[in-house]
C-alpha cells in the first residue's frame, strides 16, 4: 500500500493504524488528518478516489491531496457551528422559541420547543409521517415544511432521540430565518472560507471534480472486533419499519444516489457535506484555536463551553444505545468514543469522522469513500483515534 503524505515524530502510530485499516479492516480510499494545538501533525491519505476503482477502459484514480468525499452525519457538526455562531454574534437566542424565528413551525403543539431542543436532538421531531421522495429532499423549503407540519412523537424535552435526517432542515432554515440565506451558502461564507477548510454543503460546481465516488462496502471478516453483534434491541429497531429507527432514517425514501451531482449540489446538512480529512480537521481545529499560519478561531471560550456541556444522555429512542449530546455535538462516550472525556464532535454513518480534544489541543478528521454499517464507531476511525492517543510528541 502506497501511503502519502506525512507524520509529524511521535505520530507513526497514525501511520501504522492507517496502512492496517488497508491491509486488514479492506478500506479502498482514505485520508486522516490531525492538527495538535493549530499545526498539522499528521496528513496522510491512499487508496483510489472512487470506491468502485476503474475500469479496462477507464483506470482508477488515485486518491490525491484534495480529493474529497461525502461525509454524511459529520456535516451535522459544521451545520451546528451555524448556530452557535449566530448565537455569538447575537443573532438567535437558544432558550427562544424557534418559532419566534419560524412561524409556522408552530403547528402541532410545538410552540414552546426552543433552539436549543433541536441542537441536543430533544424536539422529538426525528420522523416525517410522510417521508419526502429523493427528488423532494433536494428542495431544502420542502424539508422545512414538512417539519413545521410534523406533530413531535414525544413530548420535546423530556427525551432525546437521534434526528437523523430531520436535523438538517431543522438547522437550515434557522440559519435561513435569521441571516436571509441558505445554509450551505453562509457556511462557505462564514466558516469554511475565513478557516481556509476544504468542506462544502451543496459542492460547487468548480469543486465537483474534487470528488470521489462513494459505496458500500462488505465488512472484513479478517479482525476479531469486527466479528462483534449488535444488541438484539438495535438490530430489530433497524429491521421494524414501525420503528423510530427505521422511520428516522426513512425521512427522505427512497434515499437520493448519494453520487449523483445534483444531490451533492443540495444543501443537506445533515448528510451530504463533502469535505477533505484536512478541512474536516481544520474546522475542528478552527473550533478550539487558530488553525495554521494566519488562521481563525471560531467560538470564544463561553461558545465552546457551551458546544461540548452535557444536554442529553443515556438510552436514546432512535439509535436505541446511550448517547450524550451538547448542542449539535457527540460528546465522548460508549457509542462514539473521542480521544478524551473533553472531546466533542460528530461521525458520519458508514466511516467519517471528525472532532476536537480542547484539553490536549487536538483536532482529528477521517474521510472514505467506502460505508460499512457502522453508525456511530467505525472500526477504521475508532483504530485511528486509538493511535493518536497512543502517540508521543515531542
Amino acid at each position: 500500500m502506497d501511503v502519502n503524505g506525512t507524520v509529524a515524530e511521535g505520530f507513526e502510530p497514525v501511520r501504522a493504524a492507517f496502512v492496517r485499516n488497508f491491509e486488514v479492516l479492506g478500506d479502498r480510499g482514505a485520508a486522516v488528518a490531525v492538527y495538535r494545538d493549530g499545526r498539522k501533525v499528521v496528513d496522510l491519505w491512499a487508496g483510489t478516489k472512487d470506491v468502485d476503482g476503474g475500469t479496462g477502459t477507464d483506470p482508477a484514480k488515485p486518491w490525491e491531496r484534495g480529493t474529497a468525499q461525502v461525509v454524511r452525519s459529520a456535516t451535522k457538526g459544521v451545520a451546528a457551528a451555524a448556530l452557535l455562531l449566530l448565537h455569538q454574534r447575537g443573532l438567535l437566542d437558544l432558550d427562544a422559541p424557534v418559532g419566534e424565528y419560524w412561524p409556522e413551525f408552530k403547528a402541532a403543539g410545538k410552540e414552546r420547543v426552543p433552539v436549543r431542543q433541536v441542537l441536543s436532538h430533544r424536539a422529538g421531531l426525528p420522523v416525517l409521517d410522510r417521508p419526502l421522495t429523493a427528488r423532494e429532499s433536494l428542495d431544502p423549503l420542502r424539508g422545512a415544511e414538512a417539519v413545521a407540519r410534523q406533530a413531535p412523537v414525544w413530548e420535546p424535552g423530556t427525551d432525546h432521540g437521534y434526528h437523523a435526517l430531520t436535523y438538517g432542515w431543522l438547522t437550515g432554515e434557522l440559519v435561513r430565518r435569521v441571516t436571509g440565506a441558505g445554509i450551505g451558502d453562509w457556511i462557505a461564507r462564514e466558516i469554511a472560507g475565513p478557516v481556509g477548510a476544504d468542506l462544502w454543503v451543496g459542492l460547487p460546481e468548480r469543486e465537483a471534480g474534487r470528488a470521489g465516488r462513494v459505496g458500500r462496502l462488505e465488512t472484513p471478516a479478517a479482525d476479531g472486533a469486527l466479528r462483534a453483534r449488535p444488541k438484539r434491541s438495535v438490530t430489530e429497531a433497524y429491521e421494524d419499519p414501525a420503528s423510530l429507527t427505521r422511520r428516522a432514517f426513512a425521512a427522505i425514501s427512497p434515499f437520493p444516489d448519494q453520487n449523483d451531482p445534483a444531490y451533492r449540489a443540495a444543501a443537506l446538512p445533515a448528510t451530504n457535506g463533502i469535505a477533505t480529512a484536512d478541512g474536516l480537521a481544520r474546522f475542528y481545529a478552527s473550533l478550539i484555536g487558530e488553525a495554521g499560519d494566519g488562521g481563525v478561531r471560531l467560538f470564544t471560550p463561553d461558545t465552546l463551553a457551551a458546544a461540548r456541556a452535557e444536554e442529553s444522555a443515556g438510552p436514546d429512542r432512535v439509535l436505541v444505545v446511550n448517547t450524550r449530546f451538547g448542542l449539535g455535538y457527540m460528546l465522548h462516550g460508549s457509542a462514539s468514543p473521542f480521544l478524551a472525556p473533553g472531546s466533542f464532535g460528530h461521525p458520519g454513518r458508514g466511516g467519517s469522522l471528525g472532532f476536537a480534544d480542547p484539553e490536549s489541543g487536538t483536532a482529528f478528521g477521517y474521510v472514505t469513500n467506502g460505508f460499512r454499517k457502522t453508525v456511530t464507531a467505525d472500526p477504521r476511525a475508532q483504530a485511528l483515534v486509538r493511535a493518536v492517543r497512543a502517540a508521543t510528541p515531542s
